[in-house]
C-alpha cells in the first residue's frame, strides 16, 4: 500500500508530534514535514506532499493568500483547513482556492485520518454530519438559469458584491437569489453549495444555448 504523504502548516511542536504519531499509527498516512506559514510554501514545493494540512493559526484574512501560495507551490496537493470554527472560514472562496476539506480542530483522530485519506486519494471530504441533503443532488434540475450563473460565480470565490457587478444586478438581488438557492438545494452554507456544485459540474460554463 502506497503511503499518503502529509505536510502540516503548523508551528506548535506538541501538535506536530501528536500528528506524527497519529498518522504513523494509521499505516497509510505519513507526516513528511511541518512548519509555520512563512516557510510552508518553500517546503511544500520541495516535498510535493499528497495533502497539506493548514492549522488553526490561519483563521485570518491572510488564509486565502496562503492557500493560493501553497496551491501554486504544489498544484497536485489536496488542501485541508484544520480550524477551530469552520464558520469563520470564507468557505466558497476557500473551495475556489483549492481546499478539498474543512475539518474541525476538535474532530477525533479517526475523523482526521478519514479526511486526510480521502483528500490524499484525490477526493473531497465533508464531516458526516454536514453531508448535503438529497435535494442538492438534484441541483441542476431545480435552479433557474440566473441561479446557475450565481452558483458558478460563487464557486470562483466571488462575494455578493462581486457577483452583482459581474451580472449587472443589485447586491440585494444576489442575496435574494442565494436565499432561494439554499432553500431549493438544502445547502446550509456557501461551502456546501460550492462543493455540491463542483461535484455536479455546475461550476463550469454552459453552452451558448444552455440559458
Amino acid at each position: 500500500m502506497r503511503l499518503i504523504t502529509v505536510f502540516a502548516c503548523e508551528s506548535q511542536p506538541m501538535v506536530i508530534e501528536g500528528l506524527r504519531v497519529t498518522l504513523e499509527a494509521s499505516g497509510q498516512l505519513m507526516l513528511v514535514g511541518a512548519s509555520g506559514p512563512e516557510d510552508a510554501p518553500a517546503q511544500v514545493a520541495r516535498l510535493q506532499p499528497a495533502v497539506i494540512l493548514v492549522g488553526p493559526a490561519e483563521e485570518s484574512p491572510a488564509v486565502l493568500g496562503l492557500l493560493e501560495a501553497l496551491h501554486a507551490a504544489s498544484p497536485s496537493s489536496g488542501l485541508v483547513l484544520w480550524v477551530r470554527n469552520p464558520q469563520c472560514v470564507p468557505a466558497a472562496r476557500a473551495a475556489a482556492a483549492g481546499v478539498r476539506a474543512i475539518l474541525r480542530r476538535t474532530a477525533p483522530a479517526g475523523i482526521l485520518m478519514d479526511c486526510l485519506t480521502t483528500v490524499g486519494q484525490g477526493g473531497t471530504w465533508e464531516e458526516p454530519a454536514s453531508q448535503p441533503p438529497e435535494p442538492l443532488r438534484k441541483l441542476a434540475a431545480r435552479l433557474t438559469p440566473r441561479e446557475r450563473q450565481i452558483v458558478r460565480l460563487l464557486c470562483r470565490g466571488m462575494r455578493n458584491k462581486q457577483i452583482a457587478q459581474a451580472l449587472a444586478i443589485a447586491p440585494g438581488t444576489v442575496k435574494a437569489h442565494l436565499m432561494h438557492i439554499f432553500e431549493k438545494t438544502g445547502a446550509r452554507n456557501r461551502y456546501e453549495l460550492a462543493i455540491g456544485a463542483v461535484r455536479l459540474g455546475l461550476d463550469q460554463p454552459e453552452g451558448p444555448h444552455a440559458e
